[in-house]
């Protein structure tokens, strides 16, 4: 194949791969660290079936809404460039041949259509489970599993092609590199919404929300941090020069923000939390996302001072205010992905280096506003759509489901709900979640009692 880079296609199927460690087990293993022990294994067993669901859907129609040929709902305008017909990638002809994006038919890919829409899988299937943040601890399962299909389906395709897959938005200059405001943005916007139809959790649940493994948060946390190099350093495309600076911008605007974090809890009076720090490790990942191949060293590292500013005084201040102090938001996911993915966004119309070797060219290189206004639309649009659609299928699921678990299932649950817990007392527990059954003694040898 004159096309194929097998060097291209090795690193764009490594990042991929980085990519889906974040999720399994990097998220998995932090929300089965961070929440109550009762809550452990029910955290892990929907990120894992949040991240099959989507795999499945992606193949089977998901890769070409997102990034396929376009439906024409209009000649022209917004809805002439909105979503990409369904289709699957099943074929030899489709798993073998060179990559493609029709709307962008002046990309080139070095590598085939596979690595391609495996890559976007785990950029797909890590978007709900961040989303999951925001619910943990009271949404039921059976409601969680169409939920994911159809948010999937139809929120995340649409967003990605509007953005990534040459449509309205792309076509008016605007950028989001790895997505700040496909994945973060609009996973922050929809979890806050869905945690908000959902209801609170127990108000023990919310009084003592004590996590039962830290070392299990580190792992996840850390996993994610070096996932995130295949991430951004994916998102180029090739294993060339860009892809090296946004590896090595995405670090850097990390280790920045997680400092500052660290900073603001002394400056504030409280102490240096784990948790806490993770926080602002996560909020130097996602702002440096939208624009990690866009600008230089120095952008990145006041992104990461600005965004974990931001995001700090939201998650202690502004939490406690209407509408954010009346929506339980388990682990604040509208602040650490959804407020500095909006940071992030915009940042880049302020940022973005032409010298880089891109095309865009941000308010501080001499490029004026036109990217940050197109930046700014399409966080608003982001904002709304992702808020509206997932009410909309919120509802239409609680038509056949209950979205929320019993009382008496929160009560119990793991055990309630899969049969068993993260730390089992004995071995016949795992069988036997209410206990082994009680057994006849078997006489001793000979008769004797």
């Amino acid at each position: 194949m004159e096309w194929l880079s097998e060097g291209a296609n090795s690193w764009q199927l490594t990042a991929a791969t980085l990519v889906g460690l974040m999720s399994v087990p990097g998220l998995v293993v932090l929300y089965g660290g961070v929440m109550q022990k009762r809550w452990s294994v029910n955290s892990m067993m929907m990120a894992f079936v949040a991240f099959a669901i989507v795999l499945v859907l992606w193949v089977l129609v998901g890769f070409k809404m997102g990034f396929g040929e376009p439906i024409h709902l209009a000649d022209s305008g917004f809805f002439g460039n909105f979503w990409g017909k369904p289709g699957s990638i099943l074929s030899s002809g489709e798993l073998l041949g060179q990559a493609h994006i029709p709307e962008l038919a002046e990309e080139e890919f070095l590598f085939p259509q596979s690595t391609l829409a495996y890559f976007q899988i785990v950029f797909a299937a890590i978007t709900p489970i961040l989303m999951l943040g925001s619910v943990l601890g009271r949404i039921n399962f059976k409601a969680w599993i169409p939920f994911v299909a159809l948010w999937t389906l139809f929120c995340y395709t649409i967003n990605a092609f509007l953005i990534w897959g040459g449509g309205y938005f792309a076509q008016h200059g605007a950028v989001d590199y790895s997505g700040g405001y496909v994945i973060h943005l609009a996973a922050g916007v929809s979890g806050f919404v869905a945690a908000a139809v959902i209801g609170p959790r127990l108000q023990r649940d919310r009084e003592v929300d004590a996590p039962n493994n830290l070392a299990m948060v580190a792992v996840g946390a850390g996993l994610l941090w070096m996932g995130w190099n295949g991430f951004n350093g994916g998102d180029w495309y090739s294993a060339g020069q860009v892809a090296s600076a946004s590896v090595l911008n995405t670090n850097l605007c990390t280790a920045v923000a997680f400092l500052v974090w660290v900073a603001l809890d002394y400056m504030t009076g409280r102490k240096p939390s784990l948790i806490g720090s993770v926080n602002g490790m996560i909020v130097g990942l996602v702002a440096i996302t939208p624009g990690a191949g866009f600008v230089n060293g120095w952008g990145a590292i006041v992104i990461g001072v600005v965004a974990s500013t931001i995001v700090y005084l939201a998650l202690n201040y502004l939490s406690r205010t209407a509408p954010f102090r009346n929506v339980d938001d388990t682990l604040g996911v509208v602040y650490t992905h959804g407020f500095a993915g909006v940071a992030g966004g915009l940042l880049v119309g302020v940022f973005a280096n032409v010298a880089m070797g891109g095309e865009h060219e941000g308010l501080i290189s001499g490029g004026g506003l036109e990217l940050l206004k197109w930046q700014a639309l399409t966080a608003l649009w982001v904002i709304v759509f992702s808020m509206v659609m997932t009410y909309i299928l919120l509802k239409i699921v609680s038509i056949f489901v209950p979205l929320r678990m019993t009382e008496e299932e929160m009560e119990t649950g793991d055990i309630a709900v899969h049969g068993h817990e993260v730390y089992p007392s004995d071995v016949p527990s795992l069988g036997y979640p209410d206990g082994a059954p009680s057994r006849p003694v078997a006489p001793a040898p000979g008769g004797a009692g």
